[in-house]
């Protein structure tokens, strides 16, 4: 018996060389490739230049044809190549007096890779180019035409390739001949797109996504499931997704998503529209590939036009349902916690007016229904005016302006001390300016009740409650006639709870009799405005810097300064001098407070710090946006889930700490191996504004999961549980 350690040895020995041979053939294979691929300019593809007639006539134009072959599996582009890829090119080099026209490119199919879609042509394709020769050449000579083509050639992996092309031809009088080629280059011609009469084309867009509507004159219906639309431009129409069609009697209509490339909604939709197969467009049943260049119209409601709302991560939803929409979410924005400090206002107004009786509270509910709408239209009307100058801005732009955000600051801190008592206000401008805040937290008559309403607008811009994110994606795609009765319907909404209850007399006698409890009330709520004013410095030093929180903390000193000489110097008794002296004072620190806080929102926003904690911590498995970086995640097929955010969404906020970090969704995070992505909107970022727009949204919060497979983005609700994320991971394939 061999013992075994003398077995060992040599199959150790035959293995190690296996191996080594292994290796050393893998390594000698792929650097033959790479040599080979480098050496050949034109690596698994060939270029030739041919033509259909047989010679050149003086003055004539004629085609010529690149004529691309490539080997199986591999495949070159389409003049928009859709997810990737570069268009094939031609850079003639032809006798004096030739003139050419551009690449006729005929229809291309989809090449899938992942969940990424290109345009191109596999196997052969002719590119047809119309040349045009002076009409002075001399018949019995020869021509050389000439150029170089460049193209890529794909697989799994992506060659650079070009090819120097060359045709001579005989110059004649009489009529040419056909060549070889001249069948393909007519079956070449006829997928090249073309108008079809028999067919009207008209395109609309709204909530993220253009339509094409199509209806047929000749009454025909043909089965158009399966109908693809190649967009000739890039960053128009994603190419990644779904293109449903809807059908209503004659009327067509195919829905196609807005790229998130896009910097501007499309003017016009030009491009190929493809027949599915065995259909053609025309009655003689020979035009498969139909031209499509149609202006869109953002105000045509494709809705009405199909009898059906179109397919989109909004919703599609039609102006009645839009308008039911904002009503509801504008009722539950009071419920929402950016609205809460006003809450104290409405209360502490409930009960000064029951001292006054039910006339004066009807009216003042009315007044600060009036408030809310006023403001909701000066809101909407500048949202409106700056998205038409080219500004890529949406619901709560105002507050990504750290200037805006001082000031709410100083705001909501005045009030806070006028309610705790620092200071009393009469009636005059020379009590330091402050009107709105001071009147709006004192309660003293209707201009308390109206700038109660537009108070409470101007701090609700920071949430988006449910229902009411796909009502303003619509909104922003309408005229400005339906995107203001959008906003009217949300302000409505809004101001109906406090006006139904202004409006009930048996309120008032559920109220306690007035009386000290009232300042104590008082002073109790000045405590959430100091909590607000809190918040929007943190708000603040998000977006500038710790230099600029120093600035802003400066002039809140400065405005309690000017509240604390008010206060100390207001007995009527004082001279006039006197008053003039403390007021002019007063006055000064309130300026000089505000000037302070603006020179600080000029400061840089300041870079992230390590982590500090547990919260901190598992932020880091968080990636930071770009349109990028979801494509090249879901390239790999890994789900992925984006939170569209900012500091000064309070709403966000406290879905991030109660749902978003807690243990148990990350470690679901974990489990689907699912990427984290956060758009950060607290600064304006136009490129998460157009995001945000191709899922039919203007604001945030908004959570969009991608489940890996190149489905449609699944839009989770704005008010997060953890029962909502686990049952969306629940509908992933395990990975």
């Amino acid at each position: 018996m061999i013992p075994p350690r003398r077995v060992g040895r040599p199959i150790l020995s035959v293995v190690a060389w296996a191996v080594f041979l292994a290796t050393l053939g893998s390594f000698s294979a792929s650097s033959w490739a790479q040599t080979t691929a480098s050496d050949d300019p034109s690596p698994h593809s060939e270029a030739t230049l041919v033509s259909e007639q047989t010679a050149v006539t003086p003055g004539e134009p004629f085609t010529v044809a690149l004529r691309l072959t490539m080997e199986d599996g591999w495949h070159s582009y389409w003049k928009n190549p859709g997810a990737s890829g570069e268009p094939t090119s031609i850079n003639w080099s032809l006798p004096e007096g030739y003139e050419t026209g551009a690449i006729q490119w005929p229809y291309p199919h989809k090449i899938q890779f992942g969940s990424l879609i290109s345009y191109g042509y596999s196997d052969e394709v002719f590119l047809l180019t119309k040349i045009t020769p002076p009409d002075t050449l001399t018949p019995g000579t020869t021509v050389t035409l000439g150029g170089k083509a460049t193209w890529l050639i794909c697989e799994e992996i992506c060659l650079p390739a070009h090819s120097e092309i060359e045709l001579s031809l005989p110059v004649m009088d009489d009529a040419p001949g056909q060549t070889q080629w001249a069948e393909a280059v007519d079956e070449a011609r006829a997928k090249h797109p073309t108008p079809v009469a028999e067919w009207s084309v008209g395109a609309g867009r709204s909530d993220g996504q253009y339509q094409l509507l199509l209806n047929a004159s000749n009454g025909t219906r043909p089965d158009l499931e399966g109908a693809y639309f190649y967009s000739a431009e890039k960053s128009v129409v994603d190419p990644g997704a779904p293109q449903p069609v809807t059908q209503n009697g004659g009327t067509y209509a195919i829905s196609l998503t807005q790229s998130e490339y896009a910097q501007a909604p499309a003017d016009r939709l030009r491009g190929v529209l493809v027949a599915p197969e065995g259909q053609h467009w025309d009655a003689n049943g020979k035009v498969r590939a139909m031209r499509i260049d149609v202006p869109v119209d953002s105000t045509l409601s494709v809705a009405e036009a199909v009898g059906a709302s179109p397919s989109s991560a909004g919703g599609g939803l039609s102006l009645p349902w839009a308008l039911a929409f904002a009503f509801v979410g504008g009722v539950l924005l009071n419920l929402m916690p950016c609205v809460f400090p006003v809450l104290s206002v409405k209360i502490l107004g409930f009960a000064q007016e029951a001292e006054e009786g039910s006339g004066a509270m009807k009216r003042n509910g009315l007044l600060f229904g009036a408030g809310v709408l006023a403001s909701m239209w000066v809101l909407a009307g500048a949202l409106l005016a700056l998205r038409a100058a080219g500004s890529q801005i949406g619901w709560g732009f105002q507050l990504q302006s750290p200037v805006f955000i001082a000031l709410m600051t100083m705001l909501f801190f005045g009030i806070g001390l006028n309610l705790l008592g620092a200071f009393e206000v009469g009636t005059t401008l020379m009590n330091w300016g402050g009107r709105m805040e001071t009147t709006a937290a004192s309660g003293n008559g209707g201009t308390s009740a109206f700038l109660t309403g537009v108070l409470a607008t101007v701090v609700a811009t920071p949430c988006t409650a449910p229902f009411m994110g796909a009502a303003l994606g619509l909104a922003l795609t309408l005229s400005a006639a339906g995107a203001l009765l959008i906003f009217t319907a949300l302000g409505v909404g809004m101001a109906t709870p406090y006006v139904v209850l202004s409006m009930t007399p048996a309120l008032l006698d559920r109220l306690p009799k007035p009386g000290a409890w009232m300042e104590t009330l008082k002073q109790a709520f000045s405590f959430p405005m100091f909590a607000t004013a809190i918040w929007l410095v943190w708000v603040f030093g998000r977006q500038t810097s710790t230099g600029g929180v120093a600035f802003l903390l400066a002039g809140l000193l400065l405005l309690a300064v000017a509240a604390w000489i008010v206060h100390r110097w207001s007995a009527p008794q004082l001279s006039r001098t006197a008053t003039l002296v403390s007021r002019t004072l007063a006055g000064a620190a309130l300026i000089g407070g505000i000037a302070i806080a603006v020179i600080g929102a000029g400061s840089a926003p300041q870079t992230s710090s390590a982590p500090t904690s547990e919260v901190d911590s598992a932020e880091t498995a968080w990636r930071s946006y770009s349109p990028g970086t979801i494509e090249e995640l879901r390239a790999e097929g890994r789900p992925v889930f984006v939170d569209f955010t900012a500091a000064w969404c309070l709403t966000c906020q406290v879905n991030k700490r109660r749902v978003l970090t807690t243990e148990t969704i990350q470690e679901a995070f974990d489990d689907k191996n699912v990427a984290l992505v956060r758009a950060d909107w607290t600064n304006r970022d136009p490129e998460i504004t157009k995001a945000l727009r191709s899922h039919g949204r203007s604001g945030v919060p908004v959570y969009v999961l991608y489940d890996g497979e190149g489905s449609d983005p699944r839009l989770l609700p704005e008010v997060l549980t953890e029962d909502m994320i686990l049952n969306a991971l629940d509908d992933l394939s395990s990975s």
